[in-house]
């Protein structure tokens, strides 16, 4: 129900090594520079609101127009030294270039991709900054479906650590060299230094209090990054009736309004469809019961395929009423600038923060988080070692990733 995906299927991604050592399948969605993002199109059934399939080369001509409609958005950087919305852009690129221009079902493929990049980024498209929508860093390899999830990777990390669960944190107290953390059942844990790694949208709406408060700077940062919704409705069917293809999208006059569908059938062999909304969509449909959001799933569904049956059993996420998180990942708001992310990840004197927001390369992704916590660990290390030179060397909690030789990766496109 969160994340899914290892974006760049490479050595050079964070995760590789530990990911090629517990011997963790992937499942390809896609190469390198594909206009979707984490999907190509290999292997996809696009549908109208009446259930009339798209026409592959409409798919595909429209593609080429949303690229070249996207690198024309960003040649406006050269024209308007103020930010704009990746929307408004468009706009103004589509009032220079008439060529690009759709109308009817074709304009409705373009909302269509449209919505996925509103999906990669959790935000809709008038709330996406153009100045920094290329900031991120994409690795090569593609995109790889972990078809076991990262539970197994969360495992082997934890494993021999002393993990307390069910404490929350309401209060981090620190000075002169020493940090308590106070939780709400009212324990508190005393130590040196203390490395945060809650998720944006907690630090956002304030939740842990800090004593003395947060130098400016540090404040400023984490109030003007800006915090996405996607979320994930799971359908588990009793079998399959849907066509045998990795994703199906369903085509509307607004992204708003456009639909898509993960086939986890193709990547696990269980009857399972992910429908993931994402912005505006997202926060609408979090308003909604459980069952009143699948309902709203299936029947996105049923405009495409009229013998859908109904689900025997769903899951629905909630990140961004989640009191733990508060939306799913960060991105770049109009007029901010991208060193939020650097601000993010800075110390303050013995604290020291890491996650996915502090990552300025790799904002979004689980190989930018956990590639944070390491840079966070070893500042810590050395802050403690300057601060307590005289003491004996402490020596790491987590141990060591096996000096084993390296083991490829194992992805594949069934």
């Amino acid at each position: 129900m969160g994340a899914s995906w290892l974006h760049g299927v490479c050595e050079e991604n964070p995760l590789a090594r530990l990911i090629g050592q517990l011997g963790l399948r992937l499942y390809r969605t896609s190469g390198d520079n594909s206009v979707l993002f984490d999907h190509d199109l290999e292997s996809y059934a696009l549908f109208d609101m009446d259930g009339h399939k798209v026409p592959p080369e409409m798919v595909i001509e429209v593609g080429k127009k949303f690229e070249s409609l996207l690198e024309e958005a960003k040649q406006l950087r050269n024209e308007y030294d103020d930010d704009m919305s990746v929307s408004k852009a468009f706009t103004l690129v589509l009032k220079q270039r008439p060529d690009l221009r759709l109308e009817g079902l074709a304009y409705k493929v373009l909302q269509w991709y449209i919505c996925r990049m509103e999906g990669w980024f959790a935000a809709d498209a008038d709330k996406i900054s153009l100045h920094c929508i290329d900031e991120e860093e994409l690795l090569e390899g593609g995109h790889g479906l972990m078809i076991n999830g990262y539970s197994p990777v969360i495992s082997a990390l934890a494993d021999g650590l002393d993990i307390r669960l069910n404490h929350r944190v309401k209060r981090i107290i620190w000075k002169m060299g020493a940090v308590q953390v106070h939780t709400d059942s009212g324990k508190v844990f005393k130590a040196d230094a203390a490395v945060i790694t809650v998720p944006l949208g907690v630090l956002k709406e304030k939740l842990i209090k800090f004593e003395p408060k947060l130098p400016e700077w540090k404040e400023a940062a984490i109030s003007d990054l800006a915090m996405g919704n996607e979320n994930k409705i799971a359908l588990f069917f009793d079998n399959v009736f849907w066509p045998n293809v990795e994703f199906l999208g369903v085509v509307a006059p607004s992204s708003y309004g456009c639909s898509y569908f993960l086939n986890l059938h193709k990547a696990t062999g269980h009857p399972v469809l992910i429908y993931m909304p994402a912005g505006s969509l997202a926060d609408d449909i979090e308003k909604l019961s459980d069952e009143e959001a699948a309902g709203f799933a299936v029947l996105q569904l049923k405009r495409i395929l009229p013998n859908a049956k109904d689900p025997i059993h769903f899951l629905v996420s909630h990140w961004g009423t989640d009191i733990n998180c508060l939306g799913c990942y960060s991105y770049d708001a109009v007029g901010k600038p991208h060193d939020l992310y650097s601000r993010m990840r800075s110390p303050v004197d013995n604290l020291f923060f890491a996650g996915e927001a502090t990552s300025d390369n790799f904002p979004g992704t689980v190989h930018g988080a956990f590639a944070t916590g390491l840079i966070a660990a070893e500042a810590c290390r050395r802050y403690l070692m300057d601060s307590f030179s005289h003491l004996a060397l402490f020596q790491p909690v987590m141990a060591e990733m096996s000096p084993a030789k390296k083991l490829p990766l194992r992805i594949s496109r069934m």
